[in-house]
């Protein structure tokens, strides 16, 4: 019963996804990321809580280098999952559908969360 001729639908190892797609999915991504950071952020501030000892521990484990990377990696997050957050907030009103405007839209939030991103390490690193 099997027919040969027949096309093969597209899929994910054959399509190519817009930027605007990788882009919602990515924002999905960051919210669920960002659920996981705000459990490590309660644990922080509980060790804070709890005293000078559980806070060098904490402390210990956020100044190593792999402990700046996943906060470097955090603020990046952070701060794409807001930018495109924003952009969602413009279609919600119905703006930014064309795709002239949602693809400079998707450059424009690209970019603006790799600003903000420097910016606050540049700022944080500073004090």
């Amino acid at each position: 019963m099997a027919n040969n001729n027949r096309p093969t639908s597209p899929h994910l190892q054959i399509y190519r996804l817009p930027l605007t797609a990788k882009m919602s999915i990515s924002h999905r991504i960051t919210g669920v990321i960002l659920s996981a950071g705000l459990v490590l952020t309660v644990l922080f501030l509980t060790a804070l809580a709890d005293g000078q000892s559980s806070w060098e521990i904490a402390h210990a484990i956020l100044a190593n280098g792999l402990g700046l990377i996943v906060l470097f990696v955090f603020s990046l997050v952070l701060n794409y999952h807001m930018c495109n957050g924003i952009r969602h907030l413009f279609w919600d009103i119905g703006h930014g559908y064309d795709l002239e405007v949602a693809s400079r839209a998707n450059k424009l939030v690209l970019a603006a969360s790799v600003v903000l991103t420097l910016l606050v390490w540049i700022v944080a690193l500073a004090a």
